[in-house]
């Protein structure tokens, strides 16, 4: 396997970013030794709680799997019978009301627990009243995706709505840091749950993710994330049949196949715990600094405009280099140019959703020192390579919108 650079953002296709060291060395000395799986994920509880302002937490194996098991939680609370049946939620209410502007590819990881949505509201805007309608006794649940602003109720209003009629609200907020204040943002203003990934900015492994919110809701879904081949008499949370939380201890359900290891947990409650440490001002300017060499590198070639884009169009507070073409002076398209970037040597993977329309898009948060002077210098070499030697020095391209 040829390493890539990835200047794709923390991109699970182009494998996440390189793992600080502290947290690779705590992953290796978790390695070496067994632990209760319930204890672990007890005290990481705590470490999420303390750094989320949420009552409890759990670690899961990404965001789409906090997604899922927070779901299950939500249908099922303690009724043991009802884990079992997931994601069969025959006889069980399964609705949750999202706003249509907040529906998305991920959202499937709701879905996958069994639930079905019940979309509110248009794309220039969603009313109250239009939340309110749509509950009813099949609902579960209110869904909120975070990063999404238009259209859509603020969350503390949507959660209120949530909260009069009893119901939880679920927030997935996967990629919403930074800025590193949202790590809290959300519980503070009332989420019930909120699922959040490991891999990205806080710079944990790749296949971690973070479910936080109201402590009987984290129970529940740990219930459905446990390995649960144990027997009543034996079960280390038997203390839970005795109070009468529940009946008894669930079969392998919804959550069997988002188990998360050891060192998988060790390593996320490290980088959870540095997260907290970081000089996030500085590691700002070191990001808009790799984008300015990015840019700098390809602009005034001929019909190439690149410019560095800070913050992004929906707030995010991550700088990017946005190269754009016109492929009647380069000589060559967008989309070519991304081929030509991924099949060299290293290969170097950008942002692709923008380039029918004639863009390429780097992000910096997993560039290493000096790569992001080996994808300009590539840019460059790519597009002079193509570039017909009698071709006349166009005017720049016209600043994007």
């Amino acid at each position: 396997m040829r390493p890539l650079i990835n200047g794709r953002s923390f991109s699970t296709k182009a494998g996440g970013c390189a793992l600080p060291a502290e947290v690779v060395a705590a992953m290796c000395e978790a390695a070496r030794c067994c632990v209760r799986m319930d204890e672990l994920q007890a005290a990481a509880s705590e470490v999420i709680s303390r750094a989320s302002g949420a009552e409890a937490g759990i670690v899961t194996s990404g965001a789409a799997a906090a997604l899922t098991l927070g779901t299950a939680a939500c249908l099922c609370r303690f009724d043991v019978n009802a884990m079992n049946q997931l994601p069969d939620t025959s006889g069980l209410a399964n609705e949750f009301v999202v706003h249509r502007c907040h529906r998305n590819d991920y959202d499937h990881a709701v879905r996958a627990a069994g639930a079905r949505f019940v979309e509110v509201g248009y794309g220039y805007g969603t009313f109250s009243y239009e939340v309110e309608a749509a509950i009813g006794p099949r609902t579960a649940g209110l869904f909120y995706q975070a990063g999404v602003g238009d259209g859509v109720l603020p969350l503390d209003q949507y959660v209120g709505i949530g909260h009069r009629k009893g119901l939880p609200v679920i927030v997935d907020a996967a990629a919403e840091m930074p800025p590193a204040g949202n790590l809290r943002q959300f519980i503070a203003v009332g989420a019930d749950l909120v699922a959040y990934s490991g891999g990205k900015h806080i710079q944990g492994p790749q296949a971690t993710g973070i479910l936080c919110g109201r402590r009987h809701l984290i129970l529940s879904a740990a219930l459905q994330h446990q390995d649960m081949d144990v027997f009543p008499e034996t079960w280390p949370l038997r203390e839970l049949i005795a109070n009468g939380t529940v009946a008894g201890p669930p079969h392998h359900g919804i959550g069997r196949g988002y188990k998360v290891g050891k060192e998988e947990i060790v390593g996320l409650l490290i980088a959870l715990e540095s997260y907290q440490q970081r000089d996030f001002i500085q590691e700002r300017k070191r990001w808009i600094a790799d984008m300015q060499c990015i840019a700098a590198a390809v602009d005034g070639l001929p019909g190439v405009f690149a410019e560095v884009v800070f913050p992004q169009g929906n707030g995010r507070e991550t700088p990017s280099a946005v190269v754009s073409f016109d492929p009647s002076f380069t000589g060559i398209d967008a989309v070519a140019v991304i081929d030509a970037l991924q099949s060299g040597d290293p290969p170097i993977c950008v942002f692709e959703k923008h380039a029918r329309a004639g863009r390429i898009v780097v992000f910096p948060e997993a560039l290493l020192d000096g790569e992001a002077d080996i994808i300009g210098q590539r840019l460059r070499s790519i597009l002079l390579a193509v570039a017909e030697p009698t071709t006349e020095i166009g005017p720049h391209l016209a600043r994007p919108d």
